[in-house]
């Protein structure tokens, strides 16, 4: 199974407002996901970003591959420096 994490979008017509998710990659953009990981509001200035780190961190070690505007929204939340770190001290424990 090809997990993916990506956004899928709420909110009204013409309000976006997105989750970011972890989902079966063969699954809908707004269907059934796995775990929600945040969200992403453009709507506000500036644009809001929330992220669980731990989770993102955690599935993205586990081989989940994020789309383009999510791995852009994690970089911007901190998570992928996270994540770099992790798999370089995972790797260093292994040797």
């Amino acid at each position: 199974m090809a997990v993916r994490i990506r956004l899928t979008r709420t909110g009204a017509k013409k309000r976006p407002f997105y989750r970011l998710v972890v989902a079966d990659s063969r699954s809908p953009r707004d269907g059934r996901f796995i775990e929600i990981l945040g969200h992403y509001n453009p709507i506000t200035e500036p644009s809001v970003v929330k992220v669980d780190e731990e989770r993102a961190v955690y599935w993205l070690l586990n081989g989940a591959k994020p789309s383009d505007t999510a791995r852009a929204l994690l970089k911007k939340a901190g998570v992928m420096e996270k994540y770099e770190e992790a798999r370089r001290t995972r790797t260093q424990q292994a040797d």
